[in-house]
């Protein structure tokens, strides 16, 4: 296999919080994540969405999720799902002769009419919803959603084993050894509701007190077992130096949930879910913690190791990808992430650097160290917030009128970014 055709593995966590890894000091056990990010990349500012479908949206497509009208979780029967005939990250990549598949969480439509292989994957299996029964594989509200290729199964066995189980059998027998290939492998944790053996509480019995706690400390280090055993897989099929491995969150930790008929009553509430110490905010949220997330970055051999500092998106993630792999993205995609290889390469400057974020109740823009914050739905309503977040990365003190040409600057680009989504 040619050597600028690399293997591609994006595993996508859901709902881990700034501070539910142990490489940022956690009490959480996650020994392959502070591996990957102590050999590879670690990502430090690396921004997401705040919730799950906008993330995977802007992941796919390498714009801002508001631009396909995705402004917070697709749920419910909801019919929202991204634009049929785009050229998507998977389907860019399978015109460059890759072979591309998924195992786990879809979330960007919610029938098998609008799953993954309408998009760009040769093979799927997971499910289509945001959220699921981790052994019935049931959507909250009872639905079916567990499929392979975009065809409702039954399986037997915790979400994240399933998930793990069809990455490794991919790996060993499903691909194409002719090709690279690229495998996208989202989990369903540790997103509540959470279920998790004995083996896995146990191992914190005696440092977490908190019962919600501990079962998302739990979630969290059985999702990394997994993701070691794929790793484990890669180097077994003498794969791991050819592959380029990715690990963000999908957003900032949730703080609790308290259930309602969902799942017909079975679970209780979560007091205390993700943590996302020291930064502001949670799921859902504009402030840090919400948005900026754990991730690295990890190929043997070919990046070197370092924590990398600066303000990087996943919208990113799809023209350095093409760039790697030489593809060329079709003009009338409006990529508006940017190549960040030779940042994550050779420690390249990025330029200057807007980040745009909108959810429906509040929108959000950064532009090097500021970053202002609306909340309400309209412009005209509600309360804005400025930080410089050079100074305050905890967003501590709002700065709005002490720099009142910063502000209307940066109020002036955020109608400007709001005036390029659909209406």
């Amino acid at each position: 296999m040619d050597r600028g055709q690399p293997n591609i593995v994006i595993m996508v966590s859901d709902d881990t919080g700034w501070n539910d890894v142990g490489y940022h000091g956690s009490e959480i056990k996650t020994p392959t994540l502070d591996r990957l990010a102590r050999e590879g990349i670690e990502l430090d500012r690396f921004y997401v969405c705040p919730t799950c479908s906008p993330t995977r949206a802007s992941l796919l497509m390498g714009r801002p999720p508001s631009r396909f009208n995705i402004l917070g979780p697709i749920g419910g029967r909801s019919r929202l799902a991204l634009p049929e005939g785009t050229v998507t990250l998977p389907e860019l990549l399978r015109r460059k002769g890759y072979q591309t598949a998924i195992t786990g969480k879809w979330h960007l439509g919610l029938r098998p009419e609008v799953g993954p292989r309408k998009y760009g994957f040769d093979y799927t299996y997971g499910y289509f919803h945001g959220q699921i029964d981790q052994y019935t594989h049931m959507y909250k509200n009872g639905e079916r959603t567990w499929h392979r290729n975009d065809e409702f199964v039954d399986e037997e066995g915790h979400a994240t084993d399933l998930i793990v189980g069809e990455a490794i059998r991919f790996i060993k027998e499903q691909r194409n050894d002719s090709k690279p290939f690229f495998l996208y492998v989202p989990f369903s944790v540790p997103h509540y509701p959470l279920q998790e053996e004995e083996k896995w509480v146990n191992m914190y019995k005696d440092t977490i007190d908190n019962d919600s706690r501990r079962i998302f400390a739990a979630s969290m280090t059985h999702m990394d077992d997994g993701i070691g055993r794929i790793l484990t897989t890669l180097e077994e099929e003498k794969l791991a130096e050819n592959t380029l491995i990715i690990f963000a969150s999908d957003n900032g930790g949730q703080k609790q949930w308290t259930p309602t008929t969902e799942y017909g009553g079975k679970f209780k509430p979560n007091d205390r879910l993700g943590d996302n110490r020291p930064l502001r905010g949670w799921k859902g949220e504009l402030y840090e913690g919400g948005i900026r997330v754990p991730a690295v970055m990890y190929w043997p051999g070919r990046l070197k190791s370092h924590k990398d500092t600066h303000v990087l998106g996943v919208q990113d993630i799809y023209p350095t990808l093409a760039h790697l792999i030489g593809a060329s993205i079709p003009s009338d995609m409006n990529v508006e992430g940017i190549n960040v290889w030779p940042t994550l390469s050779k420690g390249a400057q990025t330029g200057e650097r807007i980040l745009y974020w909108r959810t429906h109740s509040a929108q959000a823009v950064r532009r090097e160290d500021w970053k202002l914050i609306h909340h309400g739905r309209l412009l005209t309503e509600g309360q804005y917030e400025l930080f410089n977040m050079a100074e305050d990365p905890l967003e501590k003190r709002d700065l709005m009128k002490e720099n009142p040409g910063i502000f209307s600057n940066l109020k002036g680009e955020l109608m400007k970014q709001l005036a390029r989504d659909p209406v």
